[in-house]
């Protein structure tokens, strides 16, 4: 319980420490005016002031903020500070960089986590090794067996599992020549895909070209130089962040259900969870939700840094900003959605909790 806790609150804090430093050095390196940097809301448990901002740990962790100087035109700006320190005079390119850079942050943090963990432990594939061959089906027809390993397809080299699975999808329902060692000696056999239905991991049945192999689960664990794990650090940022955004696409679509967003007591769970199983997986649970953070940040509803963005995207077009009763009607339109979604999100929570 106690590491629980613990790895929670240090995970909550890297993410929302993270996120608004983004918000803060880039102000800061336009020279915009940085009144406070909080972790956390509510009543102040420590602050400390260096140079002209306020450092602040405030009591409720589920947040942060970076309060700048002359957020809104009508703000007088503070002693100590000058007026053309002020975000809201600031052009909108400016406060557009400032706003992104909180969600970026986030990608960063991602980023910097995997690129630890590439270069600490190596990056770990499946070797294409055939465990099982499914009964009645192409590969079983065509002679492939258990223990076979598939050096080739289409005499192009498969290296690792992913290789002969990404051959198999791209071919589609061609005849495949495959070069397979076995025993000490290479043949060469002809299998050719049958399209068959399965389920994907947002629930879609889709038809994808199947031979019915099953890896054997031998892997093989790649030594990364500090660049090559920079790379491939950057590589699964990327992946994650498209899978991420095509799971919200799906959830608009409804093809993902509704009960599966999950919030604040989800999110505790899977890092308490994880905090068992080691730093690397708490290390890793860590990026993906940083990602997520980042992603859902960016989406353009009024509140978010996307809707932000969005606003200040609009005054660059148009040469002047929107009018502000539009601004405000809309605002309060994404903040009663963001609560009907945190709300939605907590009872999943207490439901799956309790079930």
């Amino acid at each position: 319980m106690i590491l629980s806790t613990l790895a929670i609150i240090l995970v909550l804090g890297a993410l929302i420490f993270f996120h608004e430093l983004g918000h803060f050095l880039v102000a800061r390196s336009m020279d915009i005016g940085v009144k406070a940097f909080s972790l956390g809301f509510g009543p102040k448990i420590w602050k400390r002031t260096w140079g002209q901002t306020e450092y602040r740990l405030s009591a409720f962790p589920l947040g942060g903020y970076v309060q700048l100087v002359g957020e809104n035109k009508e703000d007088e700006v503070p002693e100590g500070f000058l007026p053309e320190q002020s975000f809201a005079h600031r052009p909108p390119w400016q406060r557009m960089l400032v706003v992104a850079a909180g969600p970026v942050f986030n990608f960063i943090l991602a980023w910097l986590i995997y690129w630890g963990i590439f270069w600490a432990q190596g990056q770990t594939e499946l070797l294409p090794r055939i465990g099982d061959v499914q009964p009645d089906s192409p590969a079983q027809m065509a002679g492939i067996m258990a223990g076979d390993v598939v050096t080739a397809v289409n005499d192009v080299p498969t290296t690792y599992w992913q290789d002969l699975s990404e051959a198999i999808r791209t071919n589609k329902d061609a005849t495949l020549r495959l070069s397979i060692l076995r025993q000490g000696e290479i043949i060469t056999i002809r299998v050719t895909p049958h399209l068959q239905e399965r389920t994907n991991i947002f629930g879609e049945t889709k038809k994808v070209p199947m031979v019915g192999i099953i890896a054997s689960g031998d892997t093989t664990t790649i030594d990364l130089s500090m660049l090559g794990a920079a790379a491939a650090g950057a590589t699964q940022t990327w992946n994650l962040t498209k899978l991420t955004f095509q799971g919200i696409i799906k959830l608009v679509e409804r093809v993902v259900p509704l009960d599966n967003i999950g919030g604040p007591i989800m999110i505790a769970q899977m890092v308490g969870q994880q905090a068992h199983e080691g730093m690397v997986n708490l290390l890793a649970i860590t990026a993906l939700i940083s990602i997520n953070l980042g992603l859902l940040n960016l989406l353009p509803i009024p509140v978010l840094d996307g809707g932000h963005i969005l606003f200040c995207a609009i005054e660059w077009i148009r040469k002047r900003p929107l009018d502000e009763k539009l601004q405000n009607i809309t605002t309060r339109m994404g903040l009663a959605f963001l609560l009907a979604l945190m709300g939605l999100a907590i009872f999943n929570d207490l439901w799956r909790s309790f079930n």
